[in-house]
């Protein structure tokens, strides 16, 4: 794999001490309307990393890493009423950052 400038300092700021954790769980009509990709779009341009993936239940969960105000900033368009679909209610839980992730992706 090869990575760009650009990417290498977007990771390192990932993978940086201050890199933080965001599982969010988005409730509504959010499955078969375009919401993963549009919130791996919103994630990307934040310089976040994660995955973004239908549950069974009807839910969308989207797990986040970076810096704790990217990671508000895209919580915030989460409740914002602008995505595809309707959100009717987001729950969150912040933890420490894994490292681990390296792009954003939907399941």
């Amino acid at each position: 794999m090869v990575v760009t400038v650009g990417e290498r300092s977007r990771l390192r700021s990932v993978h940086s001490d201050s890199a933080i954790r965001l599982t969010a769980w988005v409730h509504g009509h959010v499955q078969g309307v375009g919401f993963r990709w549009w919130t791996r779009s919103r994630a990307l341009e934040l310089g976040l990393v994660g995955s973004a993936s239908n549950l069974r239940d009807g839910r969308v969960e989207i797990i986040a890493e970076g810096d704790r105000p990217a990671c508000e900033a895209l919580l915030v368009t989460l409740r914002s009423g602008h995505s595809p679909g309707r959100v009717d209610r987001v729950t969150e839980r912040w933890s420490e950052a894994t490292g681990t992730l390296t792009s954003f992706i939907e399941r």
